[in-house]
């Protein structure tokens, strides 16, 4: 019989395992100009090493280690909710006073360290989500599918809208609208290279310079990408998650069978899948309207290969394998928040003009190496530090700000 320690652990470490993950994708963001995330031909050579690095985390980690940490972020919402019955304040004030916080925390992220922040997005979502979570653990889950069904049926009509506008603008029969269109879907598309030089100019300058580059980024991605896909895609996946949460999922509360069968689904189907809508896109010669609508079908098996990575290391912790992997995963998981601001903080070190300026000098594969070292860290650092502190350094702030009191540090 598992106990209860060992489940919130075993959250832990998918948690960490999780915020690990992220980085395989946020690292082009943060070192390359932004559209290199979205085109992989827009900065740099794309053959040999670069092209396997792209190919590799397209298919494997593109969108699913996001997905695992939002999940995890909806069960953690019926965890914290669950520990507030009876208390003051109670689950809603608790869960309401925390999205605050983290919205806060997350535009000053999004600004000063990294455009791509997802903390401003879990804050509305979780927000969102927070009022369906009486319902039982099938309907949390029925509800996030249809989200995340509806989503992708929105994405595929407005991905083929934009092929008809591609078609008609080269016919030279697009009105006046049509154009219009045409032209502002180009932003999303084909961004011009010299919006690239001017990223990388600025990204090597001084602090005010990046800021005032990472705050334009920042400003699309709020106004153009949150709105219609990233927060009801999150809010899809946190109800999925509270579901799984409570079905036992991420508490080894499954059988080994159970958790081999969402392996096999993930990766005998959601893999091939993604590798095949990735040759595709290399078929199409990245050709910009092509290459969109091939990615958003990924976001159809996207889930089952997030639940299968987790599977894979639910069955790992159950056989009592790789303790000393495992217990470092989770400690990350239990400092994830801090953990996913730290991988910010010291790659802004590493790219930005007043750290080392090598913002767009390294090669695509070569990005990995600095994720090695992150997360060298982040294994490193977790433990000792919870071995004296009662929680992470930033856990803690948002902690303190949420009870408004500071809470206790040191053990």
């Amino acid at each position: 019989m598992t106990t209860a320690t060992e489940r919130f652990g075993s959250i832990d470490a998918v948690r960490g395992f999780a915020v690990l993950g992220i980085l395989l994708m946020n690292i082009v963001g943060m070192g390359m100009p932004t559209f290199a995330y979205v085109d992989p031909t827009y900065y740099g050579d794309l053959t040999g090493a670069n092209f396997w690095a792209w190919a590799i985390n397209f298919v494997v980690t593109d969108g699913k280690m996001r997905a695992l940490f939002t999940m995890l972020f909806g069960a953690s919402m019926l965890l914290i909710a669950d520990r507030a019955e009876g208390r003051t304040p109670g689950p809603a004030a608790t869960h309401y006073r925390r999205a605050f916080w983290l919205f806060v925390i997350g535009m000053i992220h999004a600004y000063f360290l990294f455009f791509g922040d997802i903390l401003v997005c879990y804050a509305i979502a979780g927000a969102i989500a927070f009022g369906f979570r009486k319902l039982g653990p099938r309907a949390l889950i029925l509800l996030g599918v249809l989200i995340l069904a509806g989503l992708l049926a929105y994405k595929i009509i407005d991905a083929q809208h934009l092929h008809a506008l591609q078609a008609a603008v080269a016919a030279n029969t697009a009105d006046a609208t049509q154009l219009a269109q045409w032209k502002e879907a180009q932003l999303f598309l084909n961004a011009p290279a010299e919006m690239g030089a001017t990223e990388i100019v600025k990204m090597r300058g001084d602090f005010f310079d990046a800021l005032e580059s990472r705050a334009y980024a920042a400003l699309i991605v709020q106004l153009g990408y949150l709105p219609l896909d990233a927060i009801p895609e999150a809010v899809g996946q946190m109800l999925i998650g509270a579901g799984l949460f409570r079905l036992g999922f991420f508490t080894l509360g499954w059988s080994s069978r159970a958790y081999a069968a969402m392996i096999a689904v993930g990766y005998l189907i959601g893999v091939p899948v993604t590798a095949w809508l990735c040759w595709s896109t290399v078929a199409a010669d990245f050709e910009p309207v092509r290459q969109h609508s091939l990615f958003v079908l990924t976001a159809a098996p996207r889930p089952f290969i997030a639940l299968a990575h987790a599977s894979v290391l639910m069955l790992v912790i159950r056989a009592g394998a790789l303790k000393v992997l495992t217990n470092r995963l989770e400690a990350a998981g239990r400092m994830a928040f801090s953990n996913y601001l730290m991988t910010s903080i010291i790659t802004t070190f590493v790219f930005c003009g007043f750290g080392f300026g090598l913002y767009g000098q390294l090669e695509r594969h070569e990005l990995y190496y600095v994720v090695l070292g992150v997360w060298a860290f982040i294994l490193l650092w977790s433990r000792p530090w919870l071995a004296r502190f009662q929680y992470g350094p930033f856990e803690w702030i948002w902690r303190s700000l949420v009870m408004w009191k500071r809470q206790p540090f040191l053990k």
